[in-house]
């Protein structure tokens, strides 16, 4: 018998917010300002695409544990001579890693967020770090009751140490705790430490539509459209 959701636990990045949207238009701007043109939504995207190998440098022992905020900046100075910026003011190049702290919410997510929230805890369980995450709720009016990151384990998802982690600092047994993700990845990283599991589609992730991932047939707990569809479903 599968026990009670007591609280649910959020991917944050694709899931929550669209990163992708926030670091084009950003960079875009800051490029405009400049004169620099560019292809800035293939930009943001190789900026994300430099994200899990750097989490796994760390996670495999060739980096010291480093928070996503300093990995962020390692990849943006590998890519920033590609488009043109490496020349931009330490100080511009500094506030357009910050980006990352300013990302937009999808539509349905504050309403859903509020709507979970009335019947259970809500937290993030994210790579971001702490003061990104603060940052990025405080921006996007996102109404958690806490953040919970990684960097609290020194241990990036998909470690298990990281939803383990995450149901122990709530006072729950990880069968009382929901991971909510649109990366299959992670769901299935939590579901093997003993987490429900709840799929959310995001096509628009990448900034186009593209093909959904493979999963199988009642693979996950729930598959759902959007964060106010689960709460309807929770409820």
């Amino acid at each position: 018998m599968k026990q009670e959701i007591r609280a649910l636990a959020f991917d944050v990045f694709g899931t929550v917010v669209d990163w992708h949207r926030g670091i084009r238009e950003e960079a875009a701007a800051l490029a405009g300002r400049h004169g620099i043109d560019g292809d800035w939504a293939r930009f943001a995207r190789e900026w994300r695409a430099g994200y899990p190998r750097a989490m796994d440098q760390v996670r495999n022992g060739e980096l010291p544990w480093t928070r996503i905020d300093a990995l962020h900046r390692l990849i943006l100075d590998d890519i920033a001579p590609r488009f043109g910026l490496a020349s931009l003011p330490e100080t511009e190049l500094a506030q357009l890693n910050l980006a990352w702290h300013r990302l937009p919410a999808w539509p349905d997510v504050v309403e859903g967020l509020t709507l979970l929230k009335r019947q259970r805890i809500i937290t993030t369980l994210s790579n971001g770090n702490v003061s990104l995450l603060v940052d990025m709720a405080r921006h996007a009016g996102l109404p958690w009751d806490c953040v919970i990151s990684a960097e609290l384990f020194r241990h990036y998802k998909p470690d298990p140490e990281a939803y383990l982690g995450c149901a122990d600092l709530l006072g729950i047994a990880p069968g009382e705790l929901m991971m909510v993700a649109c990366h299959p990845s992670d769901l299935r990283a939590a579901r093997e430490q003993g987490l429900r599991t709840a799929y959310v589609v995001r096509p628009l992730e990448m900034g186009q539509a593209k093909a959904l991932p493979e999963f199988e047939q009642n693979e996950f707990d729930f598959v759902v459209d959007s964060f106010i569809e689960l709460a309807r479903r929770l409820e």
